[in-house]
């Protein structure tokens, strides 16, 4: 075989792999989206990869080839999930880079209720209840702590600079708010992490609420009153307002 053969070979075999890997994600895609789908309707606790396969049109067993498990095709989901809510406070939070830090982190809280309130079910998936006898692998985490990147990160700059008024916190809580600040952040106080595991369970719990209707015939403007509640646990955090 001359020279040229080889190298029009090579490319042939290049060529057709790079077919292949292209028709897997779209496939991947394709089944992730039907996915979906389905939590819209049945929920997770019911997501079936042979009902899938069937609404695809697809042996069950090529399925299996993209996602083993039904636990396999969670797991996506909810690191797509994590993502795509990760990215939206990301966007938000470089969107208002002239702000301080304090209108940051409002800013983050709205973008954070504004993608649950436009996807209610894969907010469901990863903030709702959870799956029975599904337990999430340590592969979520990176996805999961996105959101929460942010908001210490804001809480980084003001600490270094402006400054974040420490919150108070009893004696007997000191040895936790040590041992958190350790694990998560560090470089802040402890008194200052230990708000901002209290604000995030907050923040969750006031998106939570809307989404899944707690507000209704309760709160009527929920947009002015979901941000004079993450002002509120802005301050609360220790962040301070010019």
């Amino acid at each position: 075989m001359s020279t040229a053969d080889g190298v029009r070979g090579d490319r042939t075999a290049r060529g057709t792999r790079g077919a292949r890997a292209r028709a897997r994600i779209e496939v991947t895609a394709t089944i992730k989206a039907e996915a979906r789908a389905q939590l819209a309707v049945e929920g997770a606790a019911k997501l079936s990869l042979r009902a899938v396969a069937r609404e695809l049109g697809m042996a069950s067993s090529a399925l299996y080839r993209y996602f083993p498990s039904r636990d396999d095709l969670l797991t996506a989901l909810i690191i797509d999930a994590y993502d795509s809510l990760g990215g939206a406070a990301e966007a938000a939070h470089d969107s208002a880079a002239g702000l301080g830090p304090a209108r940051r982190w409002t800013v983050v809280c709205e973008a954070v209720r504004v993608w649950a309130l436009a996807h209610p079910h894969e907010y469901a998936l990863i903030y709702g209840s959870p799956v029975p006898g599904y337990t999430a692998p340590q592969d979520t985490v990176p996805a999961a702590a996105r959101v929460a990147e942010v908001l210490i990160g804001i809480l980084r700059e003001a600490h270094r600079g402006t400054g974040l008024a420490k919150p108070v916190i009893p004696a007997e809580l000191r040895p936790e708010a040590r041992r958190m600040a350790a694990d998560i952040a560090p470089d802040l106080p402890p008194e200052t992490v230990t708000a901002m595991v209290a604000c995030w369970a907050e923040l969750f719990g006031l998106v939570g609420f809307e989404v899944f209707g707690q507000f209704h015939r309760v709160v009527e403007d929920r947009p002015t009153f979901f941000r004079h509640a993450a002002d509120r646990l802005a301050h609360s955090v220790g962040l301070v307002f010019p």
